[in-house]
């Protein structure tokens, strides 16, 4: 059933009025709102379940959308909600891989047919509304819910955040969340993040700002503090930036049931929405406004930007949604099994006899494959996320279905000896490893809560300390939240080594949500590859990878470290934090350390070659010119990077400017034009917020991954002149 409906109505007539041009947006909110009762303005600016909901959430959120603003009696249908970020989560829904999956991608034009697809999907469900759009950056790969981003690169998230927004608003209203400096899970109700104004804007927001440029309809506010202030009464993020110098008309909302501190005080900072029960605002509202304590035009400040979104929002949409077929069509299975090829991540391929191992040889007739996720669907965290579709497919089944004719063995490997004896009867061993909902993820359970939202009986007294011990006791034993390692479990490692003792044709599979570290054991086994949480299809997609019927298109959207301690420190029980510029391939780059895999690096079946030559660059972006040829013997993909650094210090940091994927025969060669962001060779005034030049000599590079050498670097500013390097068989070298 379709969320705009009430034929007749005063809203219908308003989004008629406004679609046919007879009445702007504006003046269609100023209509409703003058038709409209005390209550029902009031009523807009929280959720319409009852706060006795609460323990349901869970299950509710996949069945039915979250209505927050409904008014029948005018057919105003309320914003409808519906997670999620790989997929709807009401009912079943096609499983895309995780975020983090697709931005390995790095193909904005693939995404904003998933946002096409989940907005679609999102729209037959009865929503109209989707908080789909995480673009929170991977501080740390240990934050349990790092599969919900893009990754580490403000550039990178900012670009395919956009283009998954452009998507889902096709069909219904996008929300981005979570605004802002979210990124760590287990004490995400009370860390309060400390940053200083050139982090804040040049590192932590632009990415939002893309985001809201590219037309996000709503902004979903995080739980986390930042300097003192929790986001939901955070008037300096949510009205000053967002509001005044972004220029953003949409409404804000929080996030859910623990999100929001002060029903007044959240509503005059500039957060619209409280989510998704009638808690806070419903008891506090009516009672302040009578008062005095609250003023009407801050009510009806609010009830604009939510009409207005919504009435637009309506006007521009087919009036009539899509039916229930389109829910796992098979278009949108092929759209995922493409996903999850071109987002698995081949780090390493090395010969074995006289050609690498992968693909593999199709003359292949014995495979024994093992470890404990190889026969699992494993599709990612069991949080507010969590999609279930109608089927799903393994890595072990996938296999089985790709090689008819080859004999396939199998164990789960809790018995590391049988496993190597397996392996060593097979003529090539596939070890799938890696990580599932039990080991990150979005935690639940989680102690710090504000349980005083609950009601006044929970404000103070032991009724609300005994519900915060709870809290924390039972946080201490849910599944999921922030990882307390970046290594596999000891008992993955175990069976890595005996397996490739027993069969040098090893291959590793590595299935997770962020950076899994390989540095004990990668050199045991001559091919690796990172498979991600793949969705529905994975299984299907990593077999097509392996036997080379399709080409492994992902590139790592964050740094793969040799040791945790070259990371920021992570500390999940952490209530305060710092967050600078130093994070990910930067920090690497800065103290000097190699990393195990650079930012952005990812292997093909073939080889390819760079060279820049020519570009235009100001303070407002431009554009770089790039040769791409295929110097391989079949056709390939490859990701054009453009970085730029101050070459004049020491250790000059990348920053990524630009990117574009191409996909070439063999022998085959193209020039590309990447458009280049120059928001990361600019600095932010706090005083006036105008942007400028940062000061430095600036350099520009071409390459396949973050550089390790700015030898023969093209001048970013100052000095014309072409030049730039290549990579050949995935090891940086430079034309001259």
């Amino acid at each position: 059933m379709d969320a705009m409906k009430g034929e007749g109505s005063a809203y219908d007539e308003a989004v008629r009025a406004v679609r046919g041009g007879g009445l702007d947006p504006d003046g269609a909110a100023e209509q409703l709102i003058d038709r409209m009762t005390e209550r029902e303005i009031l009523g807009l600016l929280d959720g319409d379940s009852p706060g006795l909901l609460l323990p349901l959430i869970p299950t509710l959120l996949g069945r039915r959308p979250f209505v927050a603003g409904a008014v029948p009696r005018l057919g105003i249908p309320g914003i409808r909600f519906s997670d999620g970020g790989r997929g709807v989560v009401i009912g079943a829904s096609t499983a895309f891989p995780v975020t983090i999956a697709r931005a390995a991608t790095w193909d904005p034009s693939l995404e904003e047919r998933v946002g096409l697809a989940i907005g679609l999907e999102t729209r037959a469900r009865g929503a109209n509304y989707s908080a789909s759009v995480c673009v929170n950056l991977l501080r740390h790969p240990g934050w349990g819910r790092a599969q919900e981003c893009y990754g580490e690169d403000p550039v990178l998230t900012g670009m395919m955040g956009a283009a998954l927004t452009r998507g889902v608003r096709v069909h219904v209203m996008a929300c981005v969340k979570h605004f802002a400096l979210n990124s760590m899970e287990n004490e995400r109700f009370e860390v309060d993040v400390s940053v200083d104004e050139h982090a804040l804007h040049e590192v932590y927001l632009p990415h939002f700002k893309a985001v809201v440029d590219a037309g996000a309809d709503s902004v979903m506010s995080a739980y986390n503090r930042v300097r003192g202030e929790y986001m939901d009464v955070n008037r300096a993020l949510l009205t000053d930036v967002l509001r005044h110098e972004w220029g953003f008309p949409g409404f804000v909302t929080s996030d859910w049931v623990f999100g929001t501190h002060d029903a007044v005080v959240s509503l005059e900072a500039g957060m619209d929405v409280e989510m998704p029960l009638r808690l806070l605002r419903a008891r506090d509202l009516p009672a302040a406004l009578q008062k005095g304590d609250l003023a009407r035009a801050t009510v009806l400040q609010s009830a604009r930007r939510i009409l207005r979104t919504c009435v637009l929002h309506a006007a521009t949409r087919e009036p009539v949604g899509p039916t229930l077929a389109v829910i796992a069509s098979s278009a949108h299975r092929a759209l995922a099994h493409r996903v999850a090829t071109e987002s698995t991540v081949l780090l390493k391929n090395e010969n074995v006899g006289a050609a690498p191992l992968l693909p593999l040889d199709p003359a292949t007739g014995h495979v024994a494959v093992i470890g404990r996720l190889a026969a699992r669907a494993n599709l990612g965290d069991h949080g507010s996320s969590r999609v279930r579709p109608p089927s799903t497919v393994s890595p072990l089944q996938g296999l089985r279905e790709a090689l008819p004719f080859a004999r396939i063995t199998t164990t789960c490997g809790r018995n590391a000896r049988a496993a190597a004896a397996l392996a060593a009867a097979a003529e090539m061993a596939i070890v799938v490893v890696g990580m599932d909902q039990h080991d990150e993820g979005e935690s639940v359970v989680t102690g710090g809560v504000d349980v005083g939202v609950l009601g006044r009986a929970f404000g103070s007294g032991p009724l609300r300390r005994l519900l915060i011990v709870l809290a924390h006791v039972a946080a201490r034993f849910v599944r999921g939240g922030d990882r307390s390692s970046l290594d596999l479990r000891p008992s993955d490692v175990t069976l890595i080594g005996a397996v490739a003792a027993a069969n040098p044709r090893t291959v590793v599979v590595l299935i997770g949500g962020s950076a899994i570290l390989t540095e004990t054991w990668r050199d045991r086994v001559p091919a690796l590859l990172l498979a991600w949480y793949g969705g529905m299809e994975g299984g299907h997609a990593l077999a097509s990878v392996l036997t080379g019927s399709s080409e492994p298109g992902g590139r790592l959207p964050f740094v793969l470290p040799t040791e945790a301690a070259h990371l920021p420190p992570f500390n999940p029980a952490a209530r305060s934090v710092v967050y600078d510029d130093k994070w990910g391939q930067r920090r690497l780059d800065r103290e000097g350390h190699a990393p195990a895999f650079p930012f952005g690096f990812g292997l093909g079946y073939t080889t390819i070659k760079h060279r820049l030559l020519d570009h235009k660059f100001d303070d407002s972006g431009g554009n770089a010119e790039v040769l791409v040829t295929n110097t391989g013997d079949r056709e390939g993909s490859t990701v054009v990077q453009v970085y730029a650094a101050d070459v004049s210090i020491r250790r000059p940091v990348a920053q990524l400017l630009g990117f574009r994927k191409v996909t070439l025969q063999a022998g085959a060669e193209t020039t590309v034009r990447v458009a280049l962001d120059a928001g990361p060779t600019l600095q932010r005034d706090p005083a006036t917020r105008r942007w400028s030049a940062r000061a430095g000599d600036w350099a520009l590079l071409v390459g396949q991954h973050s550089p390790v050498s700015w030898a023969g670097a093209a001048r970013l500013r100052g000095t014309e002149g072409p030049g730039g390097g290549s990579v050949r068989d995935g090891l940086p070298t430079r034309d001259r």
